[in-house]
């Protein structure tokens, strides 16, 4: 439709204030030889993504400033943020407010909070969702802690292909406690299947896994929550929120407890944070859920309201029976992905999980085409994907950085047996001719 902001019956009065009858009227004092004749030849019409990137190469031209093509992930991604999501959640009553302590805090922050909830909680597919936490892999963490309700059960068995930096926060919660964490190590890109059915015993408080997982790779999921629940062990997942566009959602595959990093949902990279921690639950563990969570109520007088309601934290019960120290919520870049999940809609979301997984695979496709790279695992994967290459990965990443190229993360910093591979990720913001140059620096090596 076009875009007229005024209507007929405005315009009209205006015309009227202004005191002429008509448009024709009003300009009547511009030579007839000078307007505009004929149609305006106006190029196709294009995204706001695509306009806005049009606008930036503008701007570094005219400044000289460099900007490099990401293919960086490994838990932060480079996804289009819509325009209206800086507008909304710079407005002063969010942007300036601290996160919501007490039951009677503003109306309009605590709605928000609840349409975050609502909105992750029908992403997942699980009962209910909290405020928000600190990470994704604080949210993982608390996860484990959580399922250690059991004083017969202690010990949390997790996937080796569970995001590092993720495994080493769950390590440092659990340090000091009586908590044994096993690692199982992949196989082939995924959960080793085999071993992780091995260490699962009546011991086991909980199972974790990452799917898509660190590797990008997509775990089996179904026959994982079949393994952990005929033990007694809860399954407990991280997940990447745009993926669920597409894959099934953890209240598919029955989960006990999802968690996810929400980064992409609508909020900048921001040199590595602040982000904010996806934590659902079945609704059986509501009372022991960290964080706080929003409910909906109505007052004396009927009306519709919203109220901080479970608080299991050490603020406002026995420090002993808290759940948890969480005592605050990411409310500013929680409002940024209920912006960006209210734009983008079931179907917008769903564009973005096929963008993303038709570059990756384009990526992937053609990068295994070149001399001496390979991709290393042969399993469906997401938006990431694992290249060995021909020569040192830190020197490779040298070498594009020259180029303006951010070509992905080297393994040459974690522990896995993958010293000469390369981590890459695409986006829905990565365009053809993007992955065109990085390939051809790719050949030039």
């Amino acid at each position: 439709m076009p875009f007229i902001p005024n209507t007929d019956d405005e315009r009209k009065e205006m015309l009227a204030a202004i005191g002429v009858q008509n448009v024709e009227e009003l300009i009547s004092n511009i030579p007839k030889d000078l307007r505009f004749k004929g149609k305006m030849e106006l190029p196709e019409p294009v995204s706001e993504m695509e306009i806005a990137s049009s606008f930036h190469k503008l701007v570094r031209e005219n400044t000289g400033c460099n900007d490099y093509t990401s293919f960086l992930g490994g838990g932060a991604y480079d996804h289009y943020i819509p325009a209206a999501i800086d507008h909304v959640i710079s407005r002063s009553e969010f942007y300036t407010a601290y996160t919501p302590y007490q039951p009677e805090v503003s109306q309009g922050t605590l709605q928000a909070t609840y349409e975050y909830q609502s909105m992750i909680a029908e992403l997942t597919a699980m009962d209910i969702a909290n405020a928000s936490m600190y990470d994704g892999s604080s949210a993982l963490a608390e996860a484990a802690l959580m399922a250690l309700t059991s004083p017969k059960r202690n010990k949390i068995i997790v996937s080796k292909t569970i995001n590092p930096l993720y495994r080493r926060v769950i390590e440092t919660y659990t340090s000091g406690q009586d908590v044994r964490l096993e690692l199982v190590d992949h196989d082939g890109g995924t959960t080793n299947m085999d071993e992780l059915n091995r260490k699962i015993d009546e011991q086991t408080a909980a199972v974790l896994i990452q799917h898509p997982n660190f590797f990008g790779y997509l775990e089996e999921m179904q026959e994982i929550a079949e393994m952990a629940h005929e033990k007694g062990a809860l399954f407990i997942t991280s997940n990447d929120p745009i993926s669920l566009a597409l894959l099934d959602p953890p209240g598919a595959y029955d989960a006990d407890i999802a968690t996810g990093e929400g980064q992409a949902l609508g909020n900048s990279l921001n040199y590595g944070g602040p982000y904010l921690g996806i934590f659902t639950a079945k609704e059986k563990f509501l009372r022991k859920m960290p964080g706080r969570i929003v409910g909906e109520t109505v007052d004396t007088k009927n009306r519709r309201g919203f109220v901080l309601t479970f608080q299991a934290r050490e603020q406002h019960i026995r420090r002993e029976k808290a759940t948890s120290n969480i005592c605050t919520n990411q409310a500013l870049n929680a409002l940024a992905a209920t912006v960006y999940l209210a734009l983008m809609g079931r179907n917008g979301l769903e564009r973005v999980a096929t963008v993303c997984l038709n570059n990756s695979h384009y990526l992937a496709d053609e990068i295994s085409k070149l001399d001496g790279f390979e991709l290393k695992f042969q399993k469906p994967f997401f938006k990431e994907f694992v290249v060995r290459t021909p020569m040192d990965p830190d020197k490779i990443i040298q070498r594009m950085i020259s180029q303006n190229i951010q070509p992905g993360i080297s393994f040459t910093k974690f522990d896995y047996d993958l010293k000469d591979c390369l981590l890459i990720a695409t986006t829905e913001k990565r365009t053809r001719e993007e992955m065109d140059q990085f390939i051809a620096a790719l050949r030039s090596l």
